[in-house]
């Protein structure tokens, strides 16, 4: 199969395609990638049996550009004759939608990661579920990454269960079990600890992902300025790019993401697990999400997760069972969590076993790469 991987960005194929990508190569397919040119595009170009082909595709709502962009794929589209496209990312999953249709290629399907409408109101949302709406009227078949995102999809028109699928359990492409195992890291971690200036016996919450607005950061820092307070080995560490344009962070929390001694940003890491092996915690209090992958590889490291109980977060984290969620943009209600699983070591241990279990059992990224191989024969098939 000649099969077409399409991101708007080269840091999401990096960090969240990698393994699929290299299990469809493995697989004997010949597979394409399409991001934007920019930071990273070098490594997605040498990914090893893939062939990328950079088009920019604008992040926000850009009508020239987009056009531009549309063009651009559609001629691609036309010269290759792909069997499969599968995007990714929501503007790319937009213009392939229709990009991919007008080039008649077979098989169409986009994953939905979460949206960036959820918590807009007016025309942004409006014209947030219409393009969603669109991409699933174009294409072969749509896939949610978690259950509840399914349901928050189809409650508001947006596909049917027909076209609208989750594969296994959820996840984008799961977890790298190899990767993330705890006492293969244990070197690294103590290298990294010595590296950011901890003290020995310091007690880590991470953070992983992108140092914005809607990742709850405010929140975080404001409850984490108070547990240190209380708790004098406690540190914070966030891995991750700085994203704050047109959402800009609370003055007095870049300060402390700049200068509290207890808290250390340390901006993108390609290669997160020696962090998640040095932490305690996972403190994830975002606004919106997709399923949230760093929660399993947490997991799989036997690190429990704090987080937001909403869409996507609700299905990474079995509340009571391998973590603990909390209301959105709460952050006494984050704070009292944290605090809590600080304290009862019995506890903390007990959810992160539960946690490294389900990680082994449901997200193998063996398994769920192998389910969207199946999904990909079993398409093209039905068209033939």
């Amino acid at each position: 199969m000649k099969i077409c991987r399409i991101a708007t960005v080269p840091f999401f194929v990096l960090h969240h395609l990698g393994s699929q990508i290299a299990a469809t190569v493995g697989a004997g397919h010949e597979v394409h990638v399409v991001t934007s040119p920019g930071p990273g595009a070098e490594r997605v170009a040498a990914l090893p049996g893939v062939a990328f082909h950079p088009i920019a595709i604008p992040r926000p709502i850009a009508p020239l550009r987009d056009l531009v962009a549309l063009a651009g794929l559609y001629r691609y589209f036309s010269r290759q004759r792909f069997a499969i496209m599968h995007s990714a990312t929501p503007k790319a999953g937009l213009l392939c939608a229709v990009a991919a249709w007008l080039a008649r290629v077979p098989v169409r399907l986009h994953t939905f990661t979460g949206q960036a409408w959820a918590e807009r109101r007016g025309p942004v949302r409006w014209i947030g579920i219409a393009a969603d709406r669109l991409i699933v009227r174009l294409n072969t078949r749509c896939y949610a990454d978690s259950p509840s995102q399914r349901d928050f999809l189809l409650g508001l028109g947006i596909g049917s269960r027909q076209k609208l699928k989750v594969l296994g359990h959820g996840s984008l492409a799961g977890v790298e079990l190899h990767r993330f195992r705890r006492e293969a890291l244990a070197a690294a971690a103590a290298e990294l600890r010595e590296r950011l200036g901890m003290p020995a016996g310091a007690r880590v919450i991470a953070f992983v992902g992108r140092v914005h607005r809607d990742k709850g950061i405010a929140e975080l820092v404001t409850a984490f300025r108070r547990l240190a307070e209380r708790f004098p080995k406690i540190w914070l560490v966030l891995v991750g790019p700085f994203e704050t344009e047109g959402a800009p962070l609370p003055a007095e929390v870049e300060h402390d993401l700049g200068h509290h001694p207890r808290i250390r940003a340390v901006g993108y890491d390609p290669a997160p697990e020696a962090y998640l092996a040095m932490a305690e915690l996972l403190c994830l209090p975002s606004y919106r999400e997709g399923f949230a992958n760093v929660v399993v590889e947490a997991g799989a490291m036997g690190v429990p997760t704090v987080g937001s109980r909403i869409v996507g977060l609700v299905d990474s984290v079995a509340e009571g069972e391998t973590g603990m969620l909390v209301p959105v943009k709460d952050a006494a209600a984050l704070q009292a969590a944290l605090t809590r699983l600080l304290e009862d070591d019995a506890l903390r241990r007990r959810l992160g076993q539960a946690a490294q279990a389900r990680a082994e059992a449901c997200f193998d990224s063996r398994k769920v790469n192998q389910a969207l191989l199946e999904e990909y024969r079993a398409l093209l098939q039905d068209r033939s």
